[in-house]
């Protein structure tokens, strides 16, 4: 609930000492307006896992006080939530043009869209909600028609960045409405929201069209066939790929159904330009001069399904990276995806590709769309907060991003680092983080949402590690006893050719231990199946080292 009716309140949802599935709230006189709703991608110990997303207990609890979704972008650590959000919590929904289409996509794929109330905004629209009054400002990022979010309240004026740097040449022209923001500011900023996950790079983030220059050069100087692969969302940088596809004559084949997907929406909402029958079928390849050919494909973070790690193995059907083929990175590894990256690497040079790769520095194919230390200085001197509030970034970000704002003015003792789940309630004009809400993280597992939990995940870990033996014993009735030898099955634990002795041992001690367990007068087969899983298992350690999960069956006859 609510610490008053009246204060204004600022939730974290998701993330807060994290990069990804972002959602927050702002709540004032019972009337919630939910941020962004983003999911993450599991980490190699979260076991069959697909996507992670934000846990919504506390705004089902509080589902009339709900008024709204607002997006400030269309990055799936923005918007890849808002189906399963949507299923539970069916409110209008607010985005700009791009987001729009990426959201109707997945709508359409979940069965949502007719159901669904979406609302087109830009940087000049003005929403109200009684008190609430909502306004918007541009800002550049790495994916078109990006909204900083203001909230003026009688408390006063919140502003939410959304992701952003200050590109000063950007390359679709759609300038950060640097004028705006120090309208805000001048204006009074009671507390400012703003994302930290460059805080620790100094300097200002370069602009996208240095990439451009970087690519039109290796486009030109490429001999064969050109694969680059980059996000599918940085719509920036696939008009940079197709201007360099145009002068150098060359046709594009798009690989990767997201990139399709997003590519279409892009062109077909003004977005993207690109020539009449400049993108071909991938058919078409093999009909043309490899120099003429140019493979925009996903698959930049080195994901095992995705377009270029099939290219790196040779299963793309139809499609062959051949020696002297030029393979081009145009994105920079996130933290965590270096390993898979270089085993794709490896394998273009194996084909004999030449590969340009790296951080964005090294290879000139990427800029990051999060501001640096500049940028972000910058924004907190425009916006002149009272109060900060760091987001989007793991603690050491959060907390960088705290001494950036006190070394610009933030009063010290006035930035909150707050984890997930922690809110900050203002009252009178004075801001205090003394409460949270239950939050967690809430697991999609094939059509399954939030069906997987802690335990779950903890067996599958052990059948990853030790494997299963699965003990089946055909059992009497009426008297309790084996009719037949016990029957044990093994996968993932040991070998069974190799193993029949210590099998063998298995089964006399799943005999014993039957019969000691009758003699008990334990006659129970939930008894019975205890005692085999514990006598089983200390076994199976003393002779192993191992800890197989022990699923014992019944058959009764």
């Amino acid at each position: 609930m609510s610490l008053k009716s009246k204060a204004l309140s600022i939730f974290a949802l998701g993330g807060l000492n994290e990069i990804g599935k972002n959602m927050y709230a702002i709540e004032y006189d019972n009337k919630i307006i939910v941020v962004d709703c983003g999911n993450k991608f599991p980490d190699e110990s979260l076991l069959g896992i697909d996507l992670i997303i934000p846990d919504v207990t506390y705004l089902e609890e509080n589902r009339d006080k709900v008024k709204a979704l607002i997006l400030t972008h269309g990055h799936e650590d923005h918007i890849g939530g808002i189906a399963y959000f949507l299923k539970k919590l069916n409110v209008p929904v607010y985005a700009t043009s791009f987001t729009l289409g990426l959201i109707e996509l997945k709508l359409q794929e979940h069965k949502l869209l007719r159901e669904t109330e979406l609302h087109e905004i830009d940087s000049n629209t003005n929403l109200n909600f009684d008190d609430i009054n909502i306004r918007f400002f541009k800002v550049n990022h790495s994916i078109p028609d990006c909204v900083g979010i203001v909230f003026n309240t009688p408390e006063g004026a919140v502003v939410h960045t959304g992701d952003f740097k200050f590109d000063l040449t950007p390359v679709n022209n759609e300038h950060s409405e640097i004028h705006k923001m120090a309208d805000i500011g001048s204006n009074g900023v009671l507390l400012l929201i703003s994302e930290s996950t460059n805080a620790e790079r100094p300097g200002g983030t370069p602009s996208e069209q240095m990439v451009g220059e970087h690519i039109i050069e290796a486009f030109m100087k490429a001999k064969q066939k050109i694969v680059i692969s980059t996000f599918a969302s940085n719509i920036n940088r696939v008009q940079q790929i197709v201007v360099a596809a145009q002068l150098t004559n060359r046709k594009i084949v798009l690989l990767g159904r997201s990139m399709v997907n997003v590519v279409a929406v892009a062109i077909e909402r003004g977005y993207l330009d690109v020539p009449e029958g400049m993108i071909i079928d991938q058919n078409e390849i093999n009909e043309l001069p490899p120099d003429k050919v140019v493979i925009l494909c996903t698959g930049s973070q080195g994901e095992p399904l995705a377009a270029l790690a099939r290219l790196s193995t040779g299963d793309y059907r139809g499609v062959e990276i051949l020696p002297d083929d030029t393979v081009i990175f145009a994105a920079g590894p996130i933290p965590g995806n270096e390993r898979s990256i270089t085993r794709i690497v490896d394998n273009l040079f194996a084909l004999g590709a030449k590969v340009i790769y790296g951080s964005g520095s090294a290879s000139g194919m990427h800029v990051s769309g999060h501001g640096y230390q500049e940028d972000l200085k910058l924004m907190l001197t425009l916006m002149k907060p009272k109060y900060f509030v760091p987001i989007h970034g793991e603690f050491r970000m959060l907390h960088q991003h705290r001494i950036l704002a006190e070394s610009v003015g933030v009063e010290k003792g006035n930035t909150f680092i707050m984890n997930n789940g922690d809110v900050v309630d203002i009252e009178n004009g004075v801001a205090r983080q003394t409460r949270s809400i239950p939050v967690g993280n809430t697991y999609v597992d094939g059509i399954g949402v939030g069906d997987v939990g802690d335990i779950v995940l903890r067996d599958r870990k052990q059948l990853s590690e030790d494997g299963m033996l699965v003990i089946v014993l055909t059992m009497s009735r009426r008297d309790k006893k084996l009719i037949s030898e016990p029957d044990t099955i093994t996968r993932g634990f040991v070998y069974v050719r190799n193993s029949e002795e210590l099998l063998r041992d298995v089964n006399q001690l799943i005999k014993k231990t039957v019969s000691d367990v009758q003699k008990s007068n334990k006659n129970q087969w939930n008894d019975i199946k205890l005692s085999i899983k514990k006598s089983v298992g200390q076994y199976l350690y003393q002779q192993t080292k191992r800890k197989p999960m022990i699923l014992p069956i019944i058959i009764e006859v």
